[in-house]
């Protein structure tokens, strides 16, 4: 029998993430946390059971959480779920879906989603709370920290650290050995959203200068152009 999971989150996202569970097949959803107008709906047929302030009676009865809520400007949310789930005892299972590739040589930490099509290689580190979302890209060596959201088709190449709650949006692209800081919003194409704190590190592995870089329009090109 397959254990129960309860998804915190009924949003766009709560739907994509459905899809990864039921393929994955490793868990029943029990229910699904949303807002108070959403109550005693059906999100694809699973029923919306209560609301956030329903946590500590749900957390005594399930096991199993997943958030679900999506994340693009600000973590918060996502962070404080999490963090009150955790402090009632609740647990966080690790989804890939099965037509993701996450090499055996990678990580992947508790409460992270791996969606369809991605792709995690050797030597990756991916933190808590994170989404990789359908067909991203974390290539060699990168490092994903915790409450990330790396965007659907999304290239982070080898060596890059993210760093943590930051947005990698949509077809958006970071060249090799680039270090993104925390809490950035890098919007989908290489749309600029504003300014990160970049620094490129050198091959004996220490950091060259932090430099400031806008995020342009142009996709590819967004973290060439620096700040003047």
């Amino acid at each position: 029998m397959k254990p129960d999971i309860i998804l915190v989150g009924g949003g766009g996202h709560c739907i994509s993430c459905i899809d990864v569970i039921e393929q994955e097949d490793r868990f029943t959803i029990a229910g699904i946390i949303d807002l108070p107008e959403k109550q005693h709906r059906k999100i694809l047929g699973y029923p919306v059971i209560g609301t956030d302030d329903d946590l500590p009676h749900l957390a005594a009865e399930y096991k199993h959480f997943l958030i679900t809520l999506g994340q693009i400007k600000s973590p918060d949310t996502r962070i404080a779920l999490f963090e009150k789930i955790k402090s009632l005892g609740g647990t966080f299972p690790v989804i890939i879906s099965p037509l993701a590739y996450v090499s055996k040589h990678a990580t992947v930490e508790e409460g992270t989603i791996v969606m369809h099509k991605a792709l995690v290689n050797a030597g990756a580190a991916i933190g808590k709370n994170c989404i990789v979302n359908t067909k991203a890209l974390i290539e060699h060596d990168a490092k994903i920290r915790d409450h990330c959201h790396i965007a659907t088709n999304a290239v982070i190449n080898g060596g890059c650290t993210v760093g943590e709650g930051t947005f990698f949006g949509s077809t958006a692209m970071a060249r090799e050995c680039i270090e993104i800081g925390k809490r950035c919003v890098v919007g989908g194409g290489g749309e600029s959203w504003g300014i990160c704190l970049l620094s490129r590190r050198s091959r004996a592995g220490k950091g060259r200068c932090v430099r400031r870089i806008r995020l342009f329009k142009r996709s590819g090109r967004y973290l060439e152009s620096l700040c003047r």
